[in-house]
């Protein structure tokens, strides 16, 4: 059994959004009061810590942090439709980005194998000089960079599972061949990117892999797409590190999607990248929660995660459609360019 730590904190309901924005302080409500019950071997709790400013401008323009700091002067902030702030998110999203960091140090320490930050405000969508999409800081791409920058880590893997495309971690990492970026999501879909020919420019070129998906896509779909596409790349890129952007708003419970993947597909997408941590990167993983809007459907999926990242990556058969799907037979047939699949 794996030892798998993770990081939780009731600070991070402090960050407040109108009546009725889905990303709410219940989401660490309920994943509280799921901690409290759930019971696995070799399960150590991380302590967060805030990032610093330094950290967050590995990826960030001063300016936008600076922007972010001043709401704490606020009852409330509007930088968009989407993405508020209240007089505590500031130090609520600098506590989000730095107890993923905290969980980084963890593993690379050797006191934890692989683990799961459960933080809010979630992060993928920021850009390096905006706010949006529920994001304030982005705290993967935050996380790459410190891998990169604090133990001199060459190739970062990062896999974005959530069902909106992380514009932010791929603007991040857009011209850079020392991350590679997947993505799977549903298209069309906020925030309108992670089209098929978005393959990365410069050196980065083919080190963004966007798998965009029709409403409907699920379990099948999403556990061919890893056997057939993801896994394959991830295994020729030879990660030293993976990282996951962990939303369940792919759930076919959430309200703010339409596909339908359950805690099977969530399971199987885990054992998959903690098969190809095992043998490229000596087991070294960290997820971070992004979406997931319906309480009971994350709360599974969290727990089914947490089970899978105490196993050693054991080796399966592929459970998918069995024949490509016309999503992942577009995506094969653009990257092979770049990757041998």
């Amino acid at each position: 059994m794996l030892k798998t730590g993770y990081v939780l904190d009731k600070r991070y309901q402090n960050h407040i959004n109108p009546p009725g924005h889905p990303e709410r302080s219940e989401r660490i409500a309920a994943l509280l009061d799921l901690m409290k019950n759930y019971k696995r071997e070799g399960l150590v709790r991380v302590e967060p810590r805030p990032a610093t400013v330094d950290e967050l401008e590995s990826t960030h323009d001063r300016q936008h942090i600076d922007r972010v700091a001043a709401t704490a002067e606020k009852e409330h902030f509007v930088f968009d439709l989407d993405t508020h702030a209240s007089s505590r998110s500031y130090e609520t999203a600098l506590l989000s980005t730095g107890g993923l960091l905290a969980l980084i140090d963890s593993v690379m320490k050797g006191d934890i194998d692989n683990g799961f930050a459960l933080v809010r405000p979630p992060g993928h969508h920021a850009e390096r000089d905006r706010a949006m999409g529920f994001c304030l800081f982005n705290n993967v791409a935050v996380a790459a960079r410190y891998l990169k920058n604090q133990y001199d880590l060459s190739r970062i893997l990062i896999m974005d599972w959530d069902v909106h495309h992380g514009n932010g971690t791929q603007n991040s990492f857009y011209d850079d061949d020392s991350v590679l970026y997947v993505s799977t999501h549903e298209y069309p879909h906020y925030p309108g990117t992670g089209a098929l020919d978005e393959l990365g420019t410069k050196k980065g070129l083919g080190y963004t892999v966007n798998l965009p998906f029709p409403p409907g896509y699920g379990d099948e779909e999403y556990i061919e797409a890893f056997h057939r596409i993801v896994e394959p790349v991830a295994r020729q890129f030879d990660p030293d590190f993976v990282l996951i952007s962990a939303g369940f708003d792919g759930h076919e419970l959430d309200p703010l999607s339409q596909i339908r993947l359950t805690t099977k597909g969530f399971s199987a997408m885990t054992g998959s990248l903690l098969s190809v941590a095992r043998d490229h990167a000596g087991g070294r993983m960290a997820a971070v929660i992004e979406g997931g809007y319906h309480l009971d459907a994350m709360t599974e999926s969290v727990a089914c995660v947490l089970d899978r990242l105490g196993e050693q990556g054991r080796d399966e058969e592929p459970v998918g459609r069995g024949e490509t799907c016309f999503a992942v037979s577009a995506v094969r047939n653009i990257q092979q360019q770049f990757w041998k699949l």
